[in-house]
Parts: C-alpha cells; sequence; structure tokens
C-alpha cells in the first residue's frame, strides 16, 4: 500500500501522525510540503479527495492569510490554490493520502479511517 504524508516536522500532530503510521507498519513516502509544495494539479485532487474547500485547509490564523487578503469572501479557488502553492504554511498539516483517499490527522487517528 502506497501512503504518502504531507508532513511539517515542527508540528506536533504531524510527528504524532507519522508516528502513528509507524507504529501501524506503515513507511510513508513522508513529503515536507513547505520545502516541496504540492502542484496545483496534486493540491486540487487532495482537496477534493477531502471534500474540502482551500479556505477549510487553510491555516487562517498564519500573518501572511491576513496580510494577502486571503479572508476575501470574493476570491476564487484558483486564486486561494495559488496562494496555498505560493505559501505552503497555509496548508493545514498533516494530511496523509492513499488508495484514492485523504484525511487530515487531527487528531492523528483521523487517518486510520482511510489505511
Amino acid at each position: 500500500m502506497n501512503v504518502t504524508i504531507y508532513h511539517n516536522p515542527r508540528c506536533s500532530k504531524s510527528r504524532a501522525t507519522l508516528k502513528l503510521l509507524e507504529e501501524h507498519g506503515i513507511e510513508p513516502e513522508v513529503i515536507e510540503y513547505l520545502q516541496t509544495p504540492p502542484d496545483r494539479a496534486t493540491l486540487d485532487k487532495i482537496l477534493k479527495m477531502l471534500g474540502m474547500e482551500p479556505r477549510e485547509l487553510m491555516r487562517a490564523q498564519e500573518a501572511v492569510y491576513k496580510q494577502a487578503g486571503l479572508d476575501n469572501p470574493k476570491l476564487s479557488r484558483e486564486q486561494l490554490i495559488s496562494a496555498m502553492i505560493e505559501h505552503p504554511i497555509l496548508i493545514e498539516p498533516p494530511i496523509v493520502v492513499t488508495r484514492g483517499k485523504a484525511a487530515i490527522g487531527r487528531p492523528p487517528e483521523n487517518v486510520l479511517e482511510i489505511l
């Protein structure tokens, strides 16, 4: 089974989710998304798998969210996805993807539902 985790090693939930996967005998592909953000097609696919709109996956408490005016309700889906690619700190970690499904590890046990 191929499992990918979009991981931020500085995030406690992300570290706990990675540990949980490893405890279940899964060695996921680890993508440190702050260094290697997903491209537009990948992020769009992840959002669809999660059943979420971009704003729902964004960390609105990040300074760049306000600075970039991302709270503007008139921004399109494409504009929000572009902002997430340009500023990957806006993406809520961790995201686990496997077999055409995705889950956010908040709490970490959420990812067990897609394994």
